[in-house]
């Protein structure tokens, strides 16, 4: 451990060398500062992941503290999607639903110091949320999004011993170096308008940013935007405002880095499997600035920091607990030697894999009757590779949302309805994981259930994830319990060695069968 300290603080010493020689050679004020950005993004995980091979709010708090030794403005940022999903947020500790409790709390340890929101703070509820935010330590912007209440629409409150504040829709940081030169940089946070639960408004993203950035371009030295939005959304707003800085952003999941005109963007990987290191060279003297950028992985080459690493044994130990009340044994391991298997979310979100196939079977195995099982690839959500040898937690992780499974009966007309919904929604979580029973004939424009034609009039039994027959999946508005086309909804079990009664006792079944 000792010798991966000295070799990351020598590597980490050696990126920044060249500012720093240049810094100590001089006296006096030489009008260039340097401001480092660690930009993390979309992580639901606290704990190192892939068998503990990558990742960690612990290893993420140790390049933190070893970088901001050598540089005192060195900042910690995430740019959305860290309070859900998550495998806690079906637990509870002190009588309450976690709900990204702990991802606050070790956030907190690991120093974070700004975050924007992401689609997926909006998951839980408004009393939880506010919780999540008068907990957290570090300093939240947010641009457009609002709280929506009975009576108006208003910035959201933090409470921090006993003092309200609005959350700000941008700050202006003053950095000052070691030998005096100074210098403001506002920061704005954007966040895609997706997730649409009833206390939260927003104002158009791009049109905010512009607003944002106007305001700030004059009084400060340079304007920086923390964005959750797709990357081409990103693009145009680097075209749109090329006088940026920098755009750190999240929602991707799988690292993205653009370069428009002179305007950096930048998305590491998701669950904190790499970060950015952005550094902000501001020049006083010629009022340029420029940015320099690198991705580190955040690997077994990193250790743990020991004070947020207790932080994460403490929440794991919580999961424990919670899992083992509810059945599960999350230490035990249900499938071993097997090749990996893929539920990484750019490709299950958009393809096949041998993850999804797999959980299909369970669907199948656990309801036999059916002839069809459907499940969204948004239930999916670790974005990881499971390597054998495989436990229940890797399923808990898996599927956080857990939730039951129905089995209906329904015409065919409504099967292709779904079926061609699922194909509209590729590359997003509505897109569907169906039986190999199914295919579509392009050549015909025709969905075949058993290489025949699916018949409108006809009735299958099908089985699907509660979710689904909410209407809440993208494109899938109609699918709801009281369609007419559903011709029967066969009851819920009470029974709980029923693997229908959660989609993960269902998968752990299956895995122990094919052990």
């Amino acid at each position: 451990m000792i010798v991966r300290k000295i070799g990351l603080s020598i590597m980490m010493a050696a990126m920044f060398i060249s500012c720093t020689v240049s810094k100590n050679s001089k006296t006096g004020d030489d009008g260039i500062i340097d401001i480092q950005y660690l930009q993390i993004n979309d992580v639901y995980e606290i704990a190192p992941i892939e068998a503990g091979k990558v990742g960690g709010m612990a290893r993420v708090a140790s390049i933190k503290k070893n970088l901001k030794a050598i540089n005192p403005n060195t900042y910690l940022v995430i740019a959305g999607d860290f309070l859900s999903p998550s495998v806690f947020n079906s637990l509870s500790y002190e009588g309450k639903r976690v709900r990204g409790r702990q991802m606050v709390d070790a956030l907190n340890v690991a120093g974070l110091d700004i975050a924007g929101f992401g689609n997926h703070e909006f998951d839980i509820s408004e009393t939880e949320l506010l919780s999540r935010i008068n907990e957290s330590e570090f300093t939240w912007i947010s641009s457009n999004s609002y709280h929506k209440t009975k009576e108006n629409i208003v910035p959201f409150l933090k409470t921090t011993n006993g003092k309200t504040n609005r959350l700000p829709t941008y700050v202006i940081k003053t950095y000052t170096d070691a030998d005096g030169t100074s210098a403001k940089v506002g920061i704005f946070a954007i966040n895609i308008p997706f997730n649409r639960n009833s206390y939260v408004e927003y104002t158009d993203p791009l049109e905010t940013a512009e607003k944002m950035y106007n305001l700030l371009k004059d009084s400060c030295d340079a304007v920086v935007a923390i964005t959750h939005q797709d990357e081409q959304d990103d693009i145009i707003l680097a075209k749109q405002l090329p006088g940026l800085a920098l755009i750190m952003g999240g929602h991707e999941h799988d690292m993205r880095y653009d370069k428009v005109g002179d305007v950096i963007i930048s998305k590491a990987h998701a669950n904190a499997r790499s970060m950015y290191i952005l550094n902000l060279q501001i020049n006083k003297n010629t009022g340029s600035k420029k940015v320099s950028s690198r991705l580190q992985m955040v690997d077994q080459t990193i250790p743990l920091d020991s004070t947020t690493n207790e932080t994460v044994k403490k929440w794991m130990k919580i999961a424990e607990a919670n899992f083992t009340s509810l059945g599960f044994d999350p230490k035990k391991i249900i499938l071993t030697n097997h090749k990996p298997l893929d539920a990484r979310e750019a490709t299950v979100r958009s393809d096949t894999t041998n993850f999804t196939k797999l959980l299909v079977k369970a669907i199948e195995n656990a309801a036999p009757q059916a002839q069809v099982a459907i499940v969204n690839s948004g239930s999916v959500r670790p974005d990881d590779i499971l390597l054998s040898p495989i436990s229940q937690y890797d399923i808990l992780r898996t599927l956080p949302f857990g939730g039951g499974i129905t089995l209906t009966e329904m015409k065919g007309s409504l099967l292709k309805k779904i079926l061609s919904a699922g194909v509209q929604n590729k590359g997003t979580g509505g897109f569907l994981q169906f039986s190999e029973t199914v295919n579509f004939d392009a050549a015909k424009n025709d969905w075949q259930y058993k290489n025949q034609s699916i018949v409108d009039g006809n009735t299958y039994i099908v089985a699907l994830t509660d979710f689904l027959l909410t209407g809440g999946e993208s494109n899938m508005g109609f699918l709801t319990k009281s369609n007419p086309e559903i011709i029967k909804i066969h009851p819920a079990s009470n029974d709980k060695e029923d693997p229908k009664t959660d989609i993960r006792t269902a998968v752990i079944r299956y895995m122990e069968k094919i052990n």
